[in-house]
């Protein structure tokens, strides 16, 4: 079920997505589905201080205000996203999001890396995360591996999701193709960007 929680006004994120490996997309592999009952959506919204309501009606004796803002307190922890295995410094908005969502939908996962140099700019602009798999060459580890893609491809409208990668194919939201760049450890994944968090984010499932 995709929850969604507005807040106040969206935090507008926009970045362009590019293509890593331009090629002819064919579909090669299908990741696995994911359950029915899975996490299968996020959101980062402003903060916002919630709406007071019209305190005319109320009953005598009742705290309505505080009663409803205490309700609204109730509905944002259990929708709230923590902050994840990744160490989200230097990650931008989007990337911070699908960690923590894998986080929270794979609580198998006990690393996941970010920020970091390298030759391409990915990593070092907070652009990309890889997925480390337990055990990643296992019947159960591939297995693994594979529903993270496809927890990936189903929010890839929410995850600004450029491309992820895993055992030798390259997927995108619009198809698969063979990589030569590997990734049989674990699951890249790159995102749009969205900027540099200011502290004002609130990330919901």
């Amino acid at each position: 079920m995709r929850l969604a929680l507005a807040l106040g006004p969206a935090a507008a994120f926009l970045a362009a997505a590019g293509d890593v490996h331009a090629g002819p997309n064919h579909v090669v592999a299908k990741p696995a589905a994911v359950a029915d009952d899975a996490p299968r959506s996020a959101q980062i919204v402003a903060a916002s201080i919630a709406p007071k309501r019209n305190m005319s009606s109320a009953a005598p004796g009742m705290d309505t205000e505080g009663e409803f803002t205490a309700a609204s307190r109730l509905r944002i922890g259990s929708r709230f996203l923590p902050a994840g295995v990744a160490s989200e410094r230097g990650l931008q908005v989007r990337t911070i999001l699908a960690a923590r969502a894998i986080s929270a939908a794979f609580p198998e996962i006990h690393e996941i890396g970010g920020c970091r140099p390298d030759a391409l700019p990915w990593h070092p602009n907070g652009l990309a995360i890889d997925v480390m798999i337990p055990n990643p060459s296992s019947a159960e580890g591939i297995e693994l591996g594979d529903r993270i893609v496809a927890f990936v491809l189903d929010n890839a409208d929410r995850f600004g999701m450029q491309d992820a990668i895993w055992r030798g194919v390259y997927y995108t939201p619009g198809g698969s193709q063979p990589s030569r760049l590997g990734h049989y450890d674990h699951v890249h994944v790159t995102t749009t960007g969205g900027g540099y968090p200011t502290g004002d984010e609130i990330y919901l499932r």
